[in-house]
């Protein structure tokens, strides 16, 4: 809550702002060589959030509400297959990403000019790592260097201007069974970076900080207690092990630091959101007790020695894939009459949190989308107040957010200017049945298989099938709703906000936009020829603002495959590119390429339900997680239906068994019976054979 006149002073200098930014000058006026930080002028963005803080707002002001409409494409840089869901940088002129499996480019800002490239050959060195995750979501630099990981867990430094390795270290222990795809981050002079796997292996979850300058190790903090029989690393551990029951470290325990990361220079402070359990299944992984420390949980350390603060837990005794590892941004704000410094979080359980960065203390919690597995925050205890049996004890229950979360990945963003938050929310419901799942007769299908110990079945909510998504305003102070604009389908991009009081973000319709971040008032939009679900960036070269975007759908953009045949996404022939963006840019875009989603003809087809539902299974453990739901693949990889090799048994043994297609980001299965094959294969001529009979029909886009 805040004070009638708290809310009209923000209110106040949110015009202020507004009226310089409009005039063509940044709103910052606080220049700075160190552009890592919240207050610096914006002419660079040397990490996936700009600044230590993650806010993803640049003060640059030259592009505004009042002449956005004159934004043009200044240059596009066409990229080969493969994903390009990910988060570019800019310092001094030239701009990095990392597409694919962690291949580094760099290109001149102002032009597109291709300086050079790096491929670290991930593909071909991860080895059973490369069958999670789609590659690399971003990168960072610092000091003359570029940091990116790889999918097999190496962390890289770059030479910025050559782009040859100056350091290589390896992150993850031989053997293990995680893998990286989230961008490493910046802090005191190290970087960090963590894992993924938590979702289909035994992983215990841990983050580990570099020296930037050497890549030598300084320190490590596990999120969750390993075997008590062989000691805990500290008294966080040694803390956190009350809180769970049985014998939790044979399956893992999960909490894995994927994604987010934020920086408190000021109190030289880490904060790390962390993942899931594993198995999601609290009833299997710990005998259905417990809070389950740090799962879930918002985690303070201290950037030096990586010693434990605080930590802030968002769902206690997590168990449907809520995780805390979406972005986390810090602000200063005016609550109650009295400046706080807080840290924002919309994580997937479809709250907004605003805490108290210095202490953990829980300020206010408000849901974003509907939510139905609590009736609300006890602000007293900062635990959920949880609605009765969300927790499956029957066996069922449905829920909304479901696993994709109200917030994935994609980052918000939070505006200095208007003081809000900008959220790309998701609204999905789920059906968890654990029935027949027990303690005594679970066992994990291993190979990096889906395997959660629940079975999930994600749905539209009624009557929401066209626009389960939207761009979400957000006062956290009032901790309130200020707009909302509705967004196609169940997933939308990421955001950036800018002093010019905009907000740019893509969606899965091929719509780059540009809003009013006062009102939600659509200003501007580009056709980008294909999804545009990436996070977009802004810089200054030469004195003139920049926007660019990676286009191209990935990472689990796809995973509802179906809900998005509409937009006639494919793999093969969905425009990858980055498009970059100036006042009066005057490039165009070749016409989007035609598709149409025709199975493959398969005149031998003869139908056989009972190996079909055996494929079926092996499908959905193995392959449904980039192949698609209902092998509707929608851009992530290849529509199997469309694909040739699944008339020979003996061209699919060669890509499934063999690897043929490693080095092009598809692995290997080589565990997979002579059976298993037969059986798969059976499935995907039998949904090839569904689609010949029924192919879709085309529906106009909402």
């Amino acid at each position: 809550m805040t004070s009638r006149s708290t809310s009209f002073a923000l209110a106040g200098i949110g015009l202020l702002l507004a009226a310089c930014t409009q005039s063509g000058a940044p709103v910052s006026t606080v220049a700075s060589d160190d552009q890592a930080t919240d207050r610096a002028d914006g002419r660079d963005w040397p990490g996936f959030g700009r600044t230590e803080g993650e806010q993803h707002f640049s003060p640059l002001g030259e592009i505004n509400a009042s002449n956005v409409a004159k934004l043009g494409l200044a240059w596009s840089l066409d990229l080969p297959p493969g994903n390009s869901a990910t988060g570019p940088i800019e310092v001094d002129g030239t701009l990095y990403f990392a597409r694919f499996y962690s291949e580094v480019n760099a290109v001149d800002a102002a032009t597109g000019k291709p300086l050079w490239k790096y491929d670290p050959k991930a593909p071909e060195v991860s080895g059973v790592r490369l069958r999670q995750g789609w590659g690399s979501r971003g990168i960072a630099y610092f000091n003359g260097k570029i940091y990116t990981a790889t999918q097999d867990g190496r962390l890289i430094a770059l030479d910025a201007k050559t782009g040859q390795p100056v350091w290589t270290t390896q992150t993850l222990d031989p053997g293990d069974l995680r893998f990286i795809s989230g961008p490493p981050r910046i802090m005191d002079g190290k970087v960090l970076i963590g894992n993924g796997g938590a979702d289909v292996a035994a992983i215990r979850g841990y983050i580990t900080a570099y020296d930037a300058e050497t890549g030598k190790q300084v320190w490590r903090f596990w999120t969750v207690p390993g075997d008590p029989a062989k000691g805990f690393e500290n008294d966080a551990m040694r803390m956190a092990a009350k809180t769970w029951a049985g014998d939790w470290w044979t399956k893992g325990g999960g909490g894995t630091v994927w994604n987010a990361m934020s920086y408190d220079r000021a109190t030289n402070t880490v904060f790390i959101g962390t993942g899931n359990g594993s198995p999601w299944n609290r009833k299997i992984r710990s005998d259905g007790k417990g809070d389950n420390l740090f799962l879930c949980s918002i985690v303070a350390l201290d950037a030096k020695t990586g010693a434990y603060k605080w930590h802030y837990q968002i769902n206690p005794g997590e168990s449907w894939d809520y995780n805390s590892a979406m972005d986390m941004a810090l602000a200063d704000l005016t609550i109650a009459g009295q400046p706080r410094k807080v840290l924002i979080t919309a994580p997937k359980n479809g709250f907004v949190y605003v805490i108290d960065r210095l202490t953990g203390k829980l300020i206010s919690a408000k849901p974003f989308v509907p939510v139905t597995w609590a009736k609300g925050i006890d602000i007293a205890t900062g635990r959920p107040i949880e609605n009765p049996g969300i927790r499956y004890e029957s066996g069922v229950a449905t829920i909304s957010p479901g696993p994709m979360g109200a917030h994935s990945w994609l980052p918000m963003a939070f505006s200095r200017q208007t003081g809000l938050v900008y959220i790309p929310a998701i609204d999905l419901k789920v059906t968890y049945d654990d029935r027949g799942i027990t303690a005594q007769n679970w066992k994990r299908k291993g190979g990096l298989a889906l395997d959660y110990a629940v079975n999930p079945t994600i749905a539209f909510p009624k009557g929401n099938e066209d626009s389960a998504s939207s761009l979400v305003a957000w006062d956290p102070v009032r901790q309130r709703e200020v707009w909302r604009v509705k967004t196609p389908i169940h997933f939308n991009g990421g955001v950036l906000a800018t002093g010019g009081t905009l907000v740019f973000q893509g969606q899965m319709d091929s719509k780059f936009n540009a809003y009013d971040a006062r009102n939600g008032h659509l200003l501007w939009t580009f056709d980008a020829k294909a999804p545009v679900i990436a996070p977009p960036i802004s810089y200054s070269v030469n004195g003139r603002q920049y926007v660019t975007v990676i286009t191209g759908n990935g990472t689990s953009g796809g995973f509802l495959g179906s809900a998005l045949a509409r937009y006639e996404i494919d793999y093969r022939t969905q425009a990858r590119r980055v498009l970059t963006f100036a006042i009066g840019g005057g490039a165009t875009l070749p016409a989007k390429i035609p598709h149409v989603v025709k199975a493959i003809d398969d005149p031998d087809f003869v139908s056989d339900p009972t190996t079909e539902a055996r494929g079926s299974m092996v499908y959905d453990t193995r392959c449904l997680v980039c192949h698609g739901g209902g092998v509707a693949a929608a851009g992530t990889a290849p529509d199997l239906r469309m694909s040739g090799a699944i008339l020979s048994q003996q061209s699919l043994d060669a890509i499934v068994h063999d690897g043929a297609l490693v080095s092009q980001g598809m692995p290997k299965f080589d565990e997979l019976t002579d059976q298993e094959r037969s059986d798969v294969r059976q499935f995907l001529r039998a949904a090839a054979s569904s689609l010949r009979k029924s192919p879709p029909t085309p529906k106009p886009a909402p």
